[in-house]
């Protein structure tokens, strides 16, 4: 049994990034090379020294939705806050909520936009065991309309209490989202600029885009007693021919599979099938955990990870157990910015 002690550690809260940096690319980036358990200290600028030609660095494209929703309890008035997680055909909605009390079923919620304004109501219609809502919008408009003019950046909840900030609706997103879907930003991908790109692709390093939508399967903390007891909730992702064809040649011409943060991880283990990966579309409950066997990833671009969470054992995976914790260890010696908004690691 994997003990889940091994993915513990103390951060001080001070590392605990609050505001992104200024320009993306200036975040340090820590270089743990497996083959020789050494870590070098560089910043995620030198990408392009630190990747050959050939290499193809692999992209999520999923877009974040403004997926906060504040509002208050039509019948009282009290503050009721929410996360939309998905939506039906039927257009009923899958929410995280918090309110004082408890809501009766039928009872509904007055959503705000940003400015404060009333705008339209949610009902309650049931509650799930696992605890999420099941809400219907009263007026019936498409969920993704009313996100655009209700919601918020959804943060989490340790940056600023998950409250977002001027700036934070175009610095919580990356500058390759195009899918629409999820719930919260792929990391790794924050600390790549348009120029950034540029230059790995003039240094003739490929890149490649899938799409995984983040629900709560990728942030949830394990709660089991155990690594194996954790069940990993379904989430959508997609390789399109294009991008498998893309990536089997670079595998194929001798060059490394970059995977730029878990989720691009998991898309491209999700699609590898009998020594190649193949066009897939899907939901995937791929839970990487010890004694795990990578096929479709070379190297991996991840930031700094909260303890005993799936993330966290999918890089102790990748990267061994005593080279990341001493890896995390000199990330906190050295001052690094953790999380969201925080530094990089590249696994080599």
């Amino acid at each position: 049994m994997n003990d889940l002690r091994t993915y513990d550690y103390e951060l001080p809260s001070q590392l605990i990034a609050q505001q992104p940096l200024p320009h993306r690319a200036d975040a340090r980036l820590m270089v743990v090379r497996r083959g020789e358990a050494s870590i070098e200290h560089f910043h995620v600028r030198d990408l392009p020294e630190l990747l050959a030609a050939g290499d193809c660095l692999v992209l999520n494209d999923s877009r974040v939705l403004p997926a906060r929703l504040i509002g208050y309890r039509t019948a009282t008035g009290g503050r009721w806050e929410g996360l939309f997680l998905e939506a039906d055909p039927q257009h009923v909605w899958k929410v995280l909520a918090k309110t004082r009390g408890r809501m009766a079923t039928g009872e509904s919620v007055t959503l705000q936009d940003p400015q404060g304004r009333d705008d339209l109501q949610l009902v309650l219609l049931q509650r799930l065991e696992t605890g999420e809502w099941l809400m219907r919008a009263k007026a019936g408009q498409e969920p993704l309309e009313v996100l655009d003019r209700v919601g918020r950046v959804p943060l989490p909840p340790y940056i600023r209490g998950g409250e977002a900030q001027a700036g934070d609706d175009q610095r919580y997103q990356t500058v390759f989202a195009r899918q629409a879907g999820s719930i919260a930003a792929p990391t790794a991908g924050l600390h790549f600029t348009s120029e950034l790109l540029r230059r790995l692709s003039a240094r003739g390093v490929a890149q490649a885009t899938v799409t995984l939508h983040i629900g709560v399967a990728t942030f949830r903390p394990i709660t089991a007693q155990s690594v194996e007891g954790h069940r990993m909730h379904a989430e959508w992702c997609q390789v399109d021919e294009q991008a498998a064809g893309q990536i089997n040649r670079c595998r194929h011409s001798g060059g490394r599979v970059v995977a730029v943060g878990s989720t691009a991880v998991r898309t491209l283990e999700t699609a590898y099938d009998r020594g190649q990966l193949r066009p897939w579309t899907g939901n995937t409950q791929l839970y990487i955990r010890p004694p795990y066997r990578f096929e479709a990833v070379d190297a991996l671009i991840t930031n700094f990870h909260l303890p005993r969470t799936t993330l966290l054992v999918m890089v102790h995976c990748f990267g061994g157990d005593t080279l990341i914790r001493h890896a995390y260890q000199e990330a906190i010696a050295q001052r690094y910015r953790f999380y969201s908004y925080g530094d990089a690691m590249l696994i080599l």
